[in-house]
């Protein structure tokens, strides 16, 4: 058979097999995407850019920070805690010392891996060792699709934004808020987004624990989702939160009162300063690691001093300032070298690690798909067990975005698949249909790959692989274009999560009687 023959059969096979597998599919049989995975595992060795020596130097001056020159920590509450626990507490200036032998006997308390079980325990994911979980963009205060433009953010807008995470299978827990809804009254906002996290999806999701009042709202809510108590919530952890240290070496009363609430109720913390070097660090990566990495040990400490062995994680988000404006950059060479150093230090620690998959960019273009790329798989590679804002993260963390959201799981669900092993059965390696097509053959027809075509690579949900003149004739959509297609496919596609009837009249009248509490003035 001639090349030219060869390739007409093989385009005719190649669009037989389309054609087959369109029909298999079924019109209008909805998106196609990668399951639900009970947990997804990194096989890879994690990349490491400390030696064993750096790591420990790191260590050692961390423990110096800690010793002799002090983080200050606000309000009496965190302050007699430290005071209990031996630490030198100087009630003037809020400055705590601590003995290094005193922080690696706390440290040592926490675990190395738990469970989160959210309402429905099929959802549950494991954070420690080498397991990943990718969350939905948190905290912006302006959100924006091509359709509708940029605008404050609203409630009606985050319920779709929990929409999108509940309907993506990568996507296997939420930030959280995925965009502050600046309709809503500030002081009751977290009852109305949790109860819209609780309704709208089945997954785990970061609660608000700026402040113990807030953190126990959150977990009362979770409680009644689940059917259960507090009490019987604290032995089978349901919520976590992330609080930030005010880097340098700040931590705020509000952010330790809410970690506070959440170790004392035995839910998960994540403890993560807010390092950007030449803004809250020294310009060096060296030095940013050293603070980073002692304030973290600094908020890890009070959990364990409230509660030993309380679920907790260490949280990594150092990055650079642009320094001809100051403004936050993401997606830099020292951000991803910061989550793969980040993730050696946590794990000398043995503690789970979060980190970030971020962007700088003001536009869902090729910038913000290269910094998200770079911040994304550096914290893969070095082991980020809770990966935040890994889709729908734009300008820096001011804006929620729907089409970043679509691509960055079409990114997702292409690490996922770069992430499962190569199997090498004898039927995957396949000698017998290796002969079965004389030299210059083509496999196209064959039965092993008929029995295997469906399933054989990663099917894209946003990736157009068509030739141009057919691209041409479907619209020249780019990508961006097609993300606005998909998530309005999304919405109407979108199936809320069953939840007992009992159970949400019960999250009502709490939120009902909390709301009134708070007009009153009560705590």
């Amino acid at each position: 058979m001639t090349r030219e023959a060869a390739s007409r059969d093989a385009s005719g096979a190649r669009l037989s097999s389309r054609r087959a597998m369109r029909e298999r599919r079924g019109a209008g049989s909805g998106i196609k995407q990668l399951p639900w995975a009970t947990v997804i595992r990194n096989p890879f060795p994690p990349m490491q850019p400390l030696s064993a020596d750096q790591v420990e130097a790191i260590h050692e001056a961390s423990l110096d920070l800690l010793e002799r020159i002090g983080i200050e920590a606000m309000g009496d509450r965190a302050l007699d805690l430290y005071a209990q626990a031996g630490a030198d507490v100087d009630r003037a200036s809020g400055l705590v010392k601590m003995d290094r032998a005193l922080v690696m006997d706390l440290v040592g308390k926490a675990p190395s891996e738990f469970t989160l079980t959210p309402r429905n325990a099929d959802r549950s994911i494991l954070v420690g060792g080498n397991s990943l979980n990718f969350g939905l963009v948190s905290g912006p205060p302006n959100v924006h699709d091509a359709i509708n433009g940029r605008r404050a953010g609203n409630y009606a807008d985050y319920e779709k934004l929990v929409k999108f995470a509940q309907f993506f299978n990568v996507i296997r827990f939420l930030g959280n808020q995925a965009v502050a809804p600046t309709d809503l009254p500030a002081n009751s906002r977290h009852m109305d987004t949790t109860r819209a996290n609780v309704v709208f999806t089945d997954k785990a999701f970061n609660h608000q624990v700026i402040g113990a009042g807030r953190a126990k709202d959150s977990c009362e809510i979770v409680a009644r989702a689940c059917g259960m108590t507090l009490e019987e919530m604290a032995d089978r952890p349901a919520c976590i939160g992330n609080i930030n240290v005010n880097s340098p070496r700040k931590l705020d009363e509000h952010m330790a009162t809410g970690a506070i609430q959440m170790a004392e109720l035995g839910q998960a913390t994540i403890v993560t300063p807010f390092t950007l070097m030449g803004a809250m660090t020294p310009v060096t990566l060296a030095a940013g690691l050293v603070q980073q990495n002692a304030e973290a040990l600094f908020g890890i400490c009070l959990t364990q001093i409230v509660r030993p062995g309380a679920p907790v994680v260490y949280g990594g988000f150092t990055s650079n300032v642009d320094m001809k404006s100051g403004a936050p950059a993401f997606g830099t060479p020292e951000n991803a070298k910061a989550n793969l150093a980040g993730g050696q230090l946590a794990r000398f620690y043995n503690l789970p690690y979060r980190t970030s998959g971020c962007n700088a960019s003001n536009a869902v273009d090729a910038q913000a798909t290269y910094e998200t790329m770079m911040s994304l798989f550096s914290a893969i590679m070095g082991y980020g067990n809770f990966i935040y804002h890994a889709a729908g993260w734009l300008e820096g963390g001011l804006v929620a975005s729907f089409e970043k959201v679509m691509l960055d799981v079409e990114v997702l669900q292409h690490l996922v698949g770069f992430l499962t092993p190569i199997a090498t059965t004898p039927e995957e390696i396949g000698l017998d249909a290796i002969a079965e097509v004389s030299p210059g053959g083509h496999f196209f027809g064959i039965g092993h790959t008929m029995e295997r075509y469906e399933t054989a690579f990663y099917p894209p949900i946003l990736s157009d692989w068509t030739n141009s003149e057919n691209w041409r004739l479907a619209g020249a959509k780019d990508a961006t274009q097609r993300a606005t297609d998909l998530w309005q496919r999304v919405l109407e596609e979108y199936e809320q999560p069953a939840l007992d009837p009992t159970r949400l009249e019960a999250i009502d009248a709490f939120i009902a009687k909390r709301k009134e509490d708070i007009g009153t003035g009560e705590p």
